[in-house]
């Protein structure tokens, strides 16, 4: 294990910020910062900026995961005063104000000033983290490329298997957990998928007879959205054929199916290979680090309490944003994150020219969206609720605003007058690594670091290789000149004896 350390003062003593996240909080802190007197260092685990709300479309085969997923660097190469480092966060020390990453056994110390945490969450599987093995969640790129190796290997395990004679019905059968966004999205995605968009590829079943289950503990669908909302994306649901449970609980799955207890007591099993996890989330480890240093309280989920000001008690260099936050009942969506992640970087940036501070952290709601189907979506905009057509409009053009780049924007647009107006779905290139390098990898015990060298051992291993490469090279040139200086070359061992 080696350990190095990166963004040091640079030459005038500049204030250095560092960012942890390259999600809407990290990059919006971090471009925020583009004309601040500041040198800012952007740490994540992954080298892209991932547009999350969108996942759903890349599991599904409308989008490609380049699409929504820029490469960070690329959106920051012009910003002069920004550096990315790929890592993932192991540990903050508050005192040394230090940052810590770690990617393949690689440790880098990183140095600051000013902190930015906006590490965001992971899925929650309520206490039953095996849960994750057969029913992947939506919140990476990986996530979303192994749901579409399920979903579109699922199609084709049935056609097979329907070529044999099998019963099939376990494979047709696609469970989406959690009655959100994500999971009315995901739902209407398959259910659109299997009734319109597969119906003419498959010669030995019927992808229409496909079951397509939506099921939540909540009473409704959709319960930010309100009752009237939830009623109206329940009814949308139905009527592409979607089976909405409500009230059921999940108490186990495993590869073949999942176990559900309902209200009045009554348990059932759902035979099926394909489910998708969209219930719950839980904020970054990051904040158990961060509370065992400050004594800030976490709630259930794993959000910190933080200042008025975003900032940690005891800690006004340290701002936390996003999903990690436990501030006025904010919700887990991307707008917190950005304005909290520009509030926090204005805040710095007051700071180091000398201005008094800001007024507490004011979030402004621009409202909530989701898609039900092509043409169809609900929207909660204040005390306005659209719904149909002119909210699906109104989720077409704040999706794509937020879209990071002119080229994704573009391309997106273009695959979805595809996928929309037509029935071709443009990304459903899958492969089997796609769907069991995941498990593959947590079998190991290091998991990818396993597959590499250790730092320093692959050095040292060559070392001695060219040591004996080199006593090899020299022997062999030796024996070349003999057999030229005796004239051996070109005769055969036996005459030359003779």
């Amino acid at each position: 294990m080696t350990s190095v350390s990166a963004g040091t003062r640079s030459a005038g003593n500049r204030h250095r910020v560092v960012v942890i996240g390259s999600g809407f909080g990290g990059l919006f802190g971090a471009k925020a910062l583009r004309r601040a007197d500041v040198d800012v260092t952007l740490v994540a685990r992954t080298s892209h900026h991932l547009f999350q709300p969108l996942l759903y479309q890349v599991a599904t085969g409308i989008l490609s995961q380049g699409e929504i997923a820029p490469s960070t660097r690329e959106i920051l190469s012009r910003q002069q005063n920004a550096q990315v480092l790929l890592g993932e966060v192991v540990d903050i020390d508050l005192e040394a104000r230090t940052v810590t990453s770690d990617v393949l056994g690689r440790k880098t110390v990183t140095p600051y000033d000013s902190l930015i945490v906006a590490a965001g969450a992971a899925q929650s599987y309520f206490g039953n983290d095996h849960f994750a093995e057969d029913a992947p969640g939506m919140k990476s790129i990986d996530d979303a490329l192994e749901l579409r190796g399920r979903i579109f290997g699922a199609f084709e395990m049935a056609e097979l298997g329907a070529l044999r004679g099998e019963n099939v019905d376990h494979l047709l059968t696609f469970v989406v957990v959690g009655a959100g966004p994500t999971g009315v999205e995901m739902a209407g995605q398959i259910a659109e998928l299997a009734h319109r968009t597969l119906k003419r590829d498959f010669r030995a079943i019927n992808t229409r007879h496909a079951r397509v289950i939506l099921l939540d503990a909540a009473p409704q669908v959709l319960p930010p959205f309100g009752k009237k909302l939830g009623e109206h994306t329940k009814k949308d649901l139905e009527k592409l054929g979607v089976e909405v449970i409500l009230g059921a609980m999940v108490t186990d799955l495993d590869e073949r199916g999942i176990d559900v207890a309902y209200k009045d007591g009554r348990t059932e099993r759902i035979v099926a290979v394909t489910k998708i996890w969209a219930a719950g989330v839980q904020a970054s480890p990051l904040g158990r680090t961060l509370a065992s240093q400050t004594g800030a309280p976490l709630d259930r989920a794993g959000r910190i309490g933080v200042n008025p000001d975003l900032t940690l008690p005891g800690h006004p260099e340290v701002f936390v944003v996003g999903d990690m936050i436990a501030l006025d009942n904010l919700p887990g969506v991307a707008q917190v994150a950005i304005q909290g992640a520009k509030y926090a970087a204005k805040s710095i940036q007051r700071r180091v020219d000398g201005k008094p501070p800001q007024p507490p952290f004011k979030y402004f709601d621009k409202g909530s969206m989701a898609t039900i189907s092509r043409f169809k979506a609900v929207a909660l905009i204040g005390r306005f609720r659209l719904t149909g057509f002119v909210a699906w409009v109104a989720w077409l053009a704040l999706h794509l605003i937020y879209i990071t780049g002119f080229k994704s924007r573009l391309t997106a647009l273009m695959h979805w007058f595809v996928s929309f107006l037509g029935r071709g779905r443009s990304e459903r290139t899958t492969t089997e690594q796609q769907i069991y390098a995941r498990a593959a990898l947590q079998r190991l015990r290091g998991g990818a670091a396993d597959l590499v060298s250790a730092p320093g051992a692959y050095d040292r291993a060559q070392e001695i290789l060219e040591v004996t490469r080199r006593a090899e090279l020299e022997a062999r040139a030796m024996e070349e000149a003999r057999l030229t200086d005796s004239g051996e070359r070109g005769q055969r061992p036996d005459s030359v004896k003779a």
